[in-house]
């Protein structure tokens, strides 16, 4: 090796290390991604509000749940006496909580056992809003930052202001008879609800419509937490069940055939048939007929172009292009097949398409509220898209 091309060589290696040192000592970009989680410590995962819950409660049990709140309470049931084996407050946080219409109706029976219920969402299911006589709205007028309060004068001092993250939604209808109103959040000068308390049975419902405010970024914020511990000062001090945002992922799977390999039962008549299904094959191999030669059509691409072009937006991560597109193309198809105008997309528009397409008004309310936030919302997420996408495809196919 000649002397100058071993130079060469040690420029290129003191390259390479000094690429690698300078890759190492960049620190990560920060994940502002709302995702909820107890395990993760990023700005807008709650493992502060998770591991202070021993705190809180002291004389209590934190146990979290990794499965529906519907599978998880079920299992405690009496039938014998129609009472329940254990008791509690269920919490959950997260502007979209796993709680379908099944679950909501369980919490609604162990509640009615004098148990406590904690949601902080931005989305209830409609089982809830209907027994419980409430529902949300989203103000998009809202802007700046938000001072949020206690009815209660004894909280008058853990009022707090909060101004990132924050969701432009409130109650903007309650049972004036049955609901305690217990917090309010107030932009500029216009006051709204978000913090209700509701009986049911012999327990009650807490709901409250700005989770953020539970997250790590605004908990270890100045003096926030006092805020979230007069929120959770009005449960009882009992098992705390928490619901985890890490079910589907680590215990469940995602698995289609999950609840079939759940079951005993069902477990081994699934893998007879995959037996039976295989020897079927190796003793029907042998030909029965002589070889017919197979003419390939000609292929059609535009099905691989389509797929191609949208891999190419989904890598690159536009989340925010293909959101916009989705709509575009939705409001389009109302356009095309309903002949309703779409330029505002209000209540009046809610009935139209309600009435034309014939789907639940409330269905419809819930899409078009969430295609309203999303069209409002920069940095949208993977979450946000895949929320979308499926709420979009649920109104083509139901």
């Amino acid at each position: 090796m000649s002397k100058t091309l071993k130079i060469y060589v040690g420029l290129l290696i003191l390259l390479f290390v000094g690429i690698i040192a300078i890759e190492f000592s960049t620190p990560a970009p920060i994940n502002w991604q709302k995702t909820y989680n107890e395990t993760q410590k990023i700005p807008y995962g709650t493992f502060v509000f998770y591991e202070e819950l021993t705190n809180l409660f002291p004389e209590s049990k934190v146990q979290e749940i990794k499965v529906t709140p519907y599978e998880y309470f079920d299992d405690y049931y009496n039938w014998e006496d129609s009472t329940y084996l254990t008791t509690g407050t269920y919490i959950v946080v997260d502007e979209y909580p796993d709680l379908d219409n099944t679950s909501a109706q369980e919490l609604l029976d162990f509640a009615s056992h004098g148990n406590d219920i904690f949601i902080s969402s931005n989305y209830f299911p409609d089982r809830l809003l209907d027994s419980l006589g409430f529902d949300t709205k989203n103000e998009f007028t809202f802007k700046g930052k938000a001072e949020f309060t206690f009815t209660n004068p004894v909280f008058k001092s853990d009022s707090i202001s909060v101004e990132k993250g924050l969701n432009n939604i409130y109650f903007s209808k309650i049972d004036t008879l049955n609901t305690t109103v217990l917090g309010h959040q107030k932009f500029d000068d216009a006051t709204y609800t978000n913090f209700i308390e509701v009986p049911w049975g012999s327990g009650y419902f807490y709901l409250h419509v700005q989770p953020v405010v539970f997250t790590n970024y605004h908990l270890l914020k100045k003096d926030n937490r006092k805020y979230a511990s007069s929120v959770l000062s009005y449960l009882s001090d009992d098992t705390l069940y928490f619901d985890s945002r890490n079910k589907f992922r680590k215990e469940l799977g995602s698995s289609p055939m999950r609840f079939v390999l759940s079951r005993p039962a069902l477990r081994w008549a699934w893998y007879i048939a995959l037996l039976t299904t295989i020897l079927f094959m190796i003793f029907n191999a042998k030909r029965r007929q002589r070889i017919v030669n197979v003419k390939e059509p000609l292929k059609n691409t535009t099905v691989d172009f389509t797929k191609t072009i949208g891999n190419l937006y989904y890598e690159t991560k536009d989340h925010d292009n293909l959101i916009e597109k989705k709509i575009t193309y939705f409001l389009e198809y109302i356009r095309r097949v309903y002949y309703l105008d779409t330029q505002i997309l209000d209540d009046k528009f809610v009935k139209n398409l309600s009435l034309k397409s014939g789907k639940d008004k409330e269905y419809i309310k819930k899409l078009i509220n969430q295609i309203v936030y999303l069209k409002a919302k920069s940095n949208c997420n993977e979450a946000n898209l895949l929320q979308l996408n499926k709420a979009i495809e649920d109104f083509y196919t139901t």
